[in-house]
């Protein structure tokens, strides 16, 4: 494998390999390199190292030498141009009246030519503008147009994550994205939500699509059913991320489960158990080869918490002898009977002794009838619902209450 070192010649932009030949570089160098463009001023980004063949574009350039004092002066002495240059192309723009947006001039090493950079809606049509900017500058000139992409990594600027923008700060090329990677990372499909300061999809988005895309090989999908030690269950949510799955039994308990605690391996990744793989979308899950991450609990009886209890008692246990725990740190949700439930129905005669109230209704004391009209209040003025009673006994209930 041929020797090579990596060069880019712009801030944060793509990185070309070149031969150094008997050149001692290293990282952070600056040199001087020969392209197509002619000769260029660069720094080294890559230290020599092999590199497979078909990674290159033949033929591959050489690197001339290593920056000197008057090379760095010259460099200096273009920035100065590239100002000047700038100032004279926007000025021609606006006299010309153009649809365009100036982003950048770039003045060649050794000052043959200047090449701008700008942003339009649609194509544009700047032949006279370079005739009359190549006439001021008296050198030759270029105009690039680029994409929004393109722009913002030029301009910089900060993202909705509140750090600097990632094309401006670390990434050299631009790669596809698509919204079937937003899909894989079950994001909500709204694009206003992942877009970047261009107005694309964000570059981000790809980081971590390879990691979702293989945990769709050992993770199970959400309304899978799995099989338990003693029951069955729905998978409700997956968190790729830490490999924890959250299933609901038939009697509505939930148990947060880490992957590696499951046997997955075999069955359907979106029916779960049960299913013969006939569909089109059923996909068989593999191993997951994760470790698992279960508490890990002293033998000193001392040093045992209610939390690791809750992790060493079985789920169906704990519902039936812990049927009032609402939520334990150990992560597993119960379902508890709602504080308002329908009260027993009242025994027929009154409550005391059978003395009737005037005015009363004669089915209970004056408590009961107080525990009726608290329960058939509602909040914010709301109606009551209708309480299912005969005439008699609600026409009963409103003279009773007039008698207090």
């Amino acid at each position: 494998m041929p020797l090579v070192v990596g060069v880019t010649f712009r801030r944060v932009g793509k990185v070309y390999y070149f031969d150094p030949g008997d050149l001692a570089l290293h990282e952070g160098d600056f040199v001087i390199a020969e392209t197509a463009r002619g000769v260029e001023f660069g720094e080294i980004v890559l230290e020599p190292r092999e590199v497979p063949e078909e990674e290159l574009v033949a033929p591959l350039k050489r690197v001339v030498r290593v920056a000197t004092g008057d090379d760095l002066d010259r460099e200096a002495s273009n920035r100065q141009k590239e100002k000047h240059a700038y100032e004279v192309c926007d000025r021609k723009i606006a006299e010309h009246n153009l649809p365009m947006k100036l982003l950048e001039a770039e003045c060649a090493f050794d000052g043959s030519q200047v090449t701008f950079s700008f942003s339009a809606d649609g194509r544009i049509d700047f032949r006279e503008l370079v005739k009359d900017v190549a006439g001021a500058l008296k050198t030759k000139v270029q105009l690039h147009q680029i994409g929004v992409r393109d722009e913002a990594k030029l301009i910089g600027g900060y993202g909705g994550c509140g750090r600097a923008l990632c094309c401006a700060t670390f990434l050299s090329s631009f790669e596809p994205i698509s919204m079937k990677m937003a899909k894989d990372q079950s994001l909500f499909l709204n694009p206003a939500k992942f877009s970047g300061v261009c107005g694309k999809l964000m570059c981000c988005l790809r980081y971590e699509h390879e990691h979702y895309k293989l945990s769709q090989q050992r993770l199970p999908a959400v309304g899978a059913i799995l099989q338990l030690e003693n029951c069955r269950a729905k998978v409700i949510d997956v968190n790729v991320i830490n490999d924890m799955i959250t299933l609901q039994t038939e009697e509505e308990v939930q148990v947060h489960m880490h992957a590696s605690e499951l046997n997955l391996e075999g069955i359907c990744r979106r029916h779960g158990v049960g299913c013969g793989m006939s569909e089109k979308n059923c996909q068989p899950l593999v191993a997951c080869e994760c470790a698992a991450r279960l508490p890990v609990v002293d033998d000193d009886e001392d040093d045992i918490t209610d939390d690791a209890v809750l992790d060493m008692v079985e789920p169906a246990t704990l519902v039936d002898e812990m049927s009032d725990v609402l939520r334990s740190d150990s992560g597993v949700t119960w379902r508890v009977p709602g504080e308002h439930t329908k009260p027993e129905p009242a025994e027929s005669g009154n409550g005391n002794g059978g003395a009737k109230k005037p005015g009363g209704s004669g089915n209970g004391s004056r408590n009961d009838r107080q525990r009726r009209r608290s329960r058939n209040r509602r909040p914010n003025g709301q109606q009551p619902k209708h309480n299912h009673r005969n005439n008699s006994q609600r026409n009963g209930d409103e003279q009773g209450s007039e008698g207090e």
